[in-house]
């Protein structure tokens, strides 16, 4: 029999594989026809009457292109994409050619925001896209390839604005306080490209807009801050943040000129009518697929969130919890004062975390009717946060794991009534891009033997989840092998963690 590491690996695989560009496209976009061909995508038809053409911006468009331009073929007639500083070369030395153009592409690709920040670079980038979109006629078809990341690399300040001015509003909202949000509106509302500006620059041509979501609950206006999505907000909500913050009498010239001739209401949704936005991949995708493997292989699964966020401490007491919980069923204590106080706990943790779109009555119902014979495999995603207090290395899914690792060994210290011996369980979290902080993990395994076995080696857990050292914890634990190592994957979909659980 494999073992519940294999297992979790192979889920994990299942997941990324399913949002990784090359099979996303491949299911979601043909080109059909002959005499006016068509582009399928999803099963929606859009004519193609004249030329098509390509733009894309972020971290996984490279892969998203390559793949688009193969089902496209002398249909293309031009593409410009913007991606991240390095990648084509990273990708070279992982091996991963599928992901990079063929020479002769008649896709130009342009890389830029070094450290994911916008820079000249991107500028001219996204100033050639801006110029592509604006010579479309209402014949042409426009193809929006869009990942995370791709804010950063889309950066047109509305002149006279220039990119360092709009740079040091944004630094200087951020040093402030201002949340993301926050800053995304003002960067929206002084962007000619974003908030929906690449699309009303491509009017009237068709504008059909494939989008690889890494924002939880995929709002089509916040991902890559929305380039051919309506803009919720308008120039009033910029100058209420401008206000907020005590910038209205600081800001240069040109930012005060910009600001007054802007229109005071955001666009219209029917100047949207020639846009179709489309999430082809995302979080809820990839644990879709997961749950699938998982039942394949003999697991009653459930996905408790494809939304999990907060910080990494309380997300690793939920999951502690959880398992407790899955435990106590699989032995006679399923039903009593123990469970009760840990349905207490957990309906007050889960309401604290705030996630959204989460029932945990529903889901605990859920879990109760799984009966006690079947291993179970409970599925989450989304992405947690880390309250950096020490200058170890590490990432927030090698944290979560470690945590959890940590709240099962106390949780089977503190007595008789611990469930968890009659169970066997593995803990998982990594993150969909492969890479987890500034580690080359993606994340990391763990079971409630970790932190014993890890003191008889002279390893103290907690040590090292002081100082965030959750990296520097598991390379020299039993030699790295509780490390989820799987190279950059060319995707991101945030991160997916899984619980798996058989008695013994």
């Amino acid at each position: 029999t494999m073992s519940l590491r294999e297992h979790a690996l192979a889920l994990f695989r299942g997941a990324v594989g399913t949002v990784r560009p090359a099979p996303m496209l491949k299911r979601a976009l043909k080109l059909q026809g002959n005499g006016c061909p068509q582009l399928l995508v999803k099963g929606q038809a859009f004519p193609v009457k004249r030329d098509l053409y390509l733009v894309g911006f972020g971290k996984a468009v490279l892969g998203m292109a390559a793949a688009a331009e193969e089902i496209l073929g002398d249909h293309l007639t031009r593409g410009i994409i913007n991606v991240p500083l390095g990648i084509q070369e990273s990708l070279q030395r992982a091996g991963m050619q599928e992901m990079l153009l063929k020479p002769h592409s008649k896709i130009q690709v342009i890389e830029g925001a070094k450290n994911n920040l916008p820079d000249e670079e991107a500028l001219k980038g996204a100033v050639a896209i801006l110029e592509l979109a604006e010579g479309l006629t209402a014949d042409d078809l426009l193809l929006v390839l869009i990942s995370g990341g791709g804010s950063a690399l889309l950066p047109a300040p509305i002149p006279p604005i220039v990119l360092k001015e709009k740079e040091k509003l944004t630094k200087m909202l951020a040093s402030r306080g201002a949340a993301i949000q926050e800053l995304n509106i003002v960067r929206k509302t002084l962007s000619m490209l974003k908030g929906g500006g690449l699309a009303q620059l491509a009017h009237p041509a068709q504008v059909v807009s494939l989008i690889l979501s890494d924002v939880i609950g995929d709002p089509l206006d916040i991902i890559a801050s929305g380039p051919t999505a309506p803009s919720s907000h308008s120039v009033q909500d910029c100058l209420q943040i401008l206000t907020k913050y005590n910038l209205l009498h600081d800001l240069p010239k040109s930012v005060e000129m910009v600001l007054s001739s802007s229109p005071t209401k955001p666009t219209s949704p029917e100047n949207y009518a020639h846009v179709s936005n489309i999430i082809l991949g995302s979080n809820t995708l990839a644990l879709e697929e997961a749950k699938r493997q998982a039942e394949g292989l003999g697991y009653a699964a459930l996905v408790l969130s494809a939304a999990v966020q907060g910080e990494v401490s309380r997300v690793a007491t939920l999951y502690c919890q959880l398992i407790q919980l899955v435990c106590l069923g699989f032995t006679s204590l399923g039903k009593g004062p123990v469970s009760d106080d840990l349905r207490g706990n957990l309906l007050q943790l889960a309401a604290e975390l705030q996630i959204p779109g989460l029932d945990l009555d529903e889901f605990l119902q859920a879990l109760r009717g799984l009966g006690p014979d079947r291993p179970v495999c409970i599925l989450a995603g989304g992405e947690t946060t880390v309250q950096l207090q020490g200058t170890g290395k590490g990432g927030r899914n090698q944290e979560l794991a470690l945590r959890v690792g940590l709240g099962l060994h106390k949780a089977q210290a503190t007595g008789a009534s611990s469930p968890q011996g009659r169970c066997e369980i593995l803990f998982l979290s990594g993150g969909t891009d492969g890479q987890d902080g500034p580690t080359e993990a993606a994340g990391a395994f763990c079971s409630p033997g970790l932190v014993a076995e890890a003191l008889q080696e002279g390893l103290d857990v907690e040590a090292f989840l002081r100082n965030n050292d959750s990296y520097t914890f598991f390379s020299q634990f039993q030699g790295g092998h509780h490390l989820l190592v799987t190279g950059l994957t060319g995707t991101n979909v945030m991160d997916i963690q899984a619980i798996l659980i058989r008695a013994m």
